[in-house]
């Protein structure tokens, strides 16, 4: 029976790739690995295929993707998985589960790899090496829609009119950069709204953080200097800015003006922090990312740091996964290409070897960069220089990452002896709950590795049956038990997608844990392991309880590693759940009723709440007032009306 295959995701220019041709073959009647039969599909399927550039996707028997790659003529790459005595082990595996396979054709092979680099992040299949980053990368945006820009963090799309400065490597480095940038140029960071209200300067006027355009304490052109300075500034030109405060601090002096002066030396004396906070000289490099990468012990790291300007704006270790049997080339490749999918690239990038597709690469980012693009390898100066640092860095980072890895590794050991587990967990699952009296109600649940916390899968549960009584804490976990497991049952009933807990902790006592074991039978999972963490006498911490769903408890010592990685995951999985309890509270405490009104957006309910003055009167209003209102046109006006006298 054929499959329909997927379509391709959505990307940044969609008209640029077309699916030519969705190739499907039998879905093959096991699951078991079967190498003639998958070879067997990879012929029939380049029995249709062209010498055409474009990207093509190996799936299994269940349609799931186990691979995406690229080519400059798709007939001459994909026969070679045919040949499998000159595969390694590792796509002989992936060739004996294939069944089916899908292609696309592109216009070029840049388009491919950019196609391709989209579809590992979207389906991030078993055997490519996947870049495992759930966090968006912070910028510094100057925006440019208002007479008085506002300097403040940005992350997520770049929609916002203005400039973007970025990527820094965390909202650390880029908090500590608007700080001292607010110091030096006295630039807003309030919202425009809180703006328009001030009737008299706020505090960040009183520390010398603002220049305070909200009551006219600078007019436009003032303002629009302290902006040119700060682009400036941003854009590498630190030194001509210095000099520029330093010649109007000295006129200031010489005019006597000793309050000016003092605070043109406060703002000299934050660009100096600024650039004395750099812990890499990057002078005389420009805009530029640099990579280095390191591997040992089965594991791979690559250390990048962004250089913008000159200056350095952080550096992060990234540690890609699937990369058994690659060489290191092949591996920086796809890393960047990648990277490069989320992060607009600079008009260099240096990385610490020669890369054979470094050509491919950059004519695949020439886009994203707004020109062409350098890939080289610094061999000597101050590049050089840079880049021997970058590799001190990746290979001292890849060392701290495998003795974290040792040490979590002999926890995770210890953990499933203590909790009497088959073997070590791959996967633990969470659950806690919050509300208040009963209102806001939801249940949390925060999902652990053996690498770290896995936020991107991470979900939250509103809490929403009826027969769910408000504050009832136990009928909350049940709620919250049956509609996760229930849709993984539906979803993956196999239980071969990753999805399923080798081990649940629940955040409570004996109660929580008879509530969670009661439905996980109704739903008839008996095999899943089930932990409960209560707090010991008087609440303290180290004293946990941990029951069992026989009724046994244990503990552990007060100094036991074990003890302190189950709280970290108790406590990771309570602050997910307050954080969402609170925002949803939020959320319902500025709501309002012109809400639940269909098609009536943020601009309409301004618009009435300003001519009527609170929502009360606008369900008051006869349909004449409501078409009298600015902005509300005779249909809205009936929508309106029909809301609230549905009989007429």
């Amino acid at each position: 029976m054929a499959r329909k295959p997927a379509s391709p995701p959505p990307d940044r220019d969609t008209q640029r790739f077309h699916e030519d041709a969705a190739i499907t073959t039998m879905r093959g009647g096991a699951e078991t690995p079967d190498l003639d039969k998958g070879v067997e599909t990879i012929r029939e399927v380049v029995r249709t295929l062209a010498p055409k550039p474009g990207v093509y996707r190996m799936l299994d028997a269940r349609g799931e993707v186990l691979y995406v790659g690229k080519a400059r003529a798709l007939r001459n790459r994909v026969v070679n998985y045919t040949q499998v005595e000159r595969l390694p082990n590792r796509l002989r595996r992936m060739v004996s589960q294939t069944r089916s396979m899908t292609i696309v054709t592109t216009n070029s092979e840049a388009e491919a790899l950019l196609l391709e680099a989209q579809l590992i992040k979207r389906y991030r299949p078993p055997y490519n090496v996947l870049l495992r980053d759930d966090k968006s990368f912070p910028f510094i945006l100057l925006r440019s829609d208002h007479a008085f820009p506002r300097l403040m963090k940005h992350r997520g799309a770049r929609k916002a009119k203005g400039n973007y400065y970025g990527p820094f490597a965390s909202a650390g480095s880029v908090n500590t950069t608007i700080n001292a940038l607010q110091k030096l140029f006295l630039l807003r960071s309030c919202t425009d709204s809180f703006m328009a209200r001030r009737d008299r300067p706020c505090l960040l006027y009183q520390i010398k953080r603002c220049s305070a355009p909200c009551v006219d304490r600078i007019d436009e052109q003032g303002y629009a200097d302290l902006v040119r300075q700060a682009k400036d500034f941003l854009g590498g030109k630190s030194g001509a800015v210095q000099r520029e405060i330093e010649t109007q601090m000295s006129a200031a002096a010489e005019a006597l003006d000793f309050e000016r002066a003092a605070m043109l030396r406060d703002r000299l004396r934050a660009a100096t922090f600024i650039q004395g906070s750099q812990a890499i000289n990057a002078e005389g490099v420009g805009n530029a990312d640099v990579f280095a990468i390191a591997a040992k012990g089965g594991q791979v790291g690559i250390q990048a740091f962004f250089i913008r300007g000159g200056q350095n704006w952080g550096h992060r270790a990234f540690f890609p996964t699937h990369t058994d049997g690659l060489d290191e080339v092949e591996i920086m490749t796809s890393f960047l290409a990648q990277f490069y999918e989320e992060v607009p690239p600079p008009r260099l990038i240096l990385v610490d070897r020669a890369l054979p597709e470094a050509d491919l690469l950059a004519e695949a980012l020439h886009e994203g960069a707004g020109g062409k693009v350098e890939i080289s390898v610094p061999q000597r100066g101050d590049r050089r220089r840079l880049m021997e640092q970058a590799e001190r860095n990746a290979i001292e980072a890849l060392d701290r990452r495998l003795a974290e890895t040792g040490t979590k590794a002999k926890i995770l050991a210890e953990l499933a002896e203590f909790l009497e587990l088959g073997d070590v967990p791959r996967r633990i699952e969470i659950y806690d709950n919050s509300h208040i009296q009963g209102t806001h109600a939801l249940g949390g649940m925060v999902v652990a590795g053996p690498e770290g916390f896995l936020k991107g899968q991470y979900r939250k549960f509103n809490i929403k049956r009826a027969e769910t009584r408000p504050g009832d804490d136990f009928a909350m976990m049940r709620e919250v038990m049956a509609r996760r497991f229930g849709r993984v049952q539906e979803e993956d009933p196999d239980r071969d997608s990753g999805t399923w807990p080798d081990l649940v902790l629940i955040d409570g006592g004996k109660g929580q844990m008879t509530a969670v074991r009661e439905t996980l039978e109704e739903l008839g999972i008996e095999d899943v392991p089930l932990i409960a963490v209560s707090k010991g006498p008087d609440r303290n911490a180290g004293r946990e309880h941990f029951h069992f769903p026989d009724g046994r408890e244990k503990m552990l010592p007060l100094t036991s590693p074990v003890l302190f990685y189950l709280q970290q995951l108790r406590d990771e999985a309570h602050r997910y759940a307050i954080g969402a309890h609170r925002a949803k509270r939020s959320r319902a405490i500025t709501a309002s009723p012109l809400d639940e009104i269909p098609g009536i957006g943020p601009a309409r309910k301004r618009a009435l709440l300003l001519h009527f003055g609170t929502a009360g009167k606008v369900r008051a209003a006869s349909l004449d007032d409501l078409k009298r209102a600015p902005g509300v046109s005779e249909a809205v006006a009936q929508t309106i009306y029909d809301f609230y006298h549905p009989g007429g």
